[in-house]
């Protein structure tokens, strides 16, 4: 028990030294996962088969995503052999998809309050799942793989609720939390380090065609029910109310609120995404 205790203080301090990074280290943030991964089938057997298969029989992050979704998004047309292949393939092929993926995780680990461990938004987080298989879909569509990236888009959505367009653009450190109902359209551009509620929309409004989505600066926090409409500009470090819709920029360190949406005052944090503070507290027009 005194080992198990030590075991945990140390993936817990090293979780916690993550979570102080800028960058996640890949290897570290996999020494973490596989070291919590050892602890939890020791302490839940009916765990200890899925811990198995996706963590501890594995490798590297890459093979445990890899095995974790190809669990959740087998299909009749598509067993989970031929996708847990292709999902390596990708990920072996293109190790920033990889890198990306863990500065997602070190993102909601480190913002989300019900987050205790970066093991969760692996083995259980749609939002995590979600936007890993946006990632794939993403890479394979910059690959003239149009198609396949459509098939891959398609099974999100059914699976997880979340439809991203395979075209738009997503940096790294996004906590998409609890997911359901998130949209992104085809010219959509989101920055780094952006935090997202759900039932948030990215959209057009109309039939026409070319840049017609919004971009999302870094530093953003868009809050549940947010539509962003338009090829519109929400300004680093902005944070938009729940339930807002906006349909103009948006100024950097502003807060937005209403139907439609207008300037409320100035974000009173520097980073609303790392905040994560979804009141409207402001510190003046």
């Amino acid at each position: 028990m005194r080992a198990e205790h030590e075991s945990q203080q140390d993936a817990s301090s090293k979780a916690a030294r993550l979570c102080e990074q800028q960058t996640v280290e890949v290897s570290e943030l996999w020494e973490v996962l596989y070291a919590e991964a050892e602890l939890v089938a020791g302490r839940e057997a009916r765990l200890r088969h899925l811990l198995d298969d996706v963590i501890l029989s594995r490798r590297c992050l890459g093979e445990a995503m890899a095995a974790r979704l190809s669990r959740k998004l087998s299909r009749e047309d598509m067993g989970r052999d031929e996708l847990q292949s292709l999902f390596f393939e990708v990920f072996c092929d293109h190790p920033m998809v990889v890198r990306a993926a863990a500065e997602d995780i070190e993102a909601i680990h480190s913002r989300d309050p019900a987050c205790d461990s970066p093991l969760e938004p692996l083995l259980f987080y749609k939002g995590f799942a979600a936007i890993t298989t946006y990632r794939v879909s993403h890479q394979l569509w910059r690959n003239d793989r149009r198609h396949l990236a459509w098939y891959f888009q398609s099974l999100a959505s059914e699976a997880f609720g979340v439809d991203i367009h395979p075209a738009a653009q997503i940096g790294c450190g996004i906590l998409l939390d609890h997911a359901t109902s998130f949209v992104v359209g085809e010219t959509g551009i989101i920055e780094d380090c952006v935090s997202i509620l759900h039932e948030v929309t990215l959209g057009g409004t109309g039939k026409e065609s070319g840049a017609r989505h919004p971009i999302v600066r870094s530093g953003v926090l868009l809050g549940a029910g947010a539509k962003i409409l338009g090829r519109i500009e929400i300004g680093e470090g902005a944070k938009v109310g729940a339930g807002s819709v906006v349909l103009n920029d948006v100024e950097p360190h502003s807060t937005v609120a209403g139907v439609p949406a207008v300037v409320v005052g100035r974000s009173s944090e520097e980073n609303p995404a790392m905040a994560m503070d979804q009141s409207l507290r402001c510190s003046g027009i």
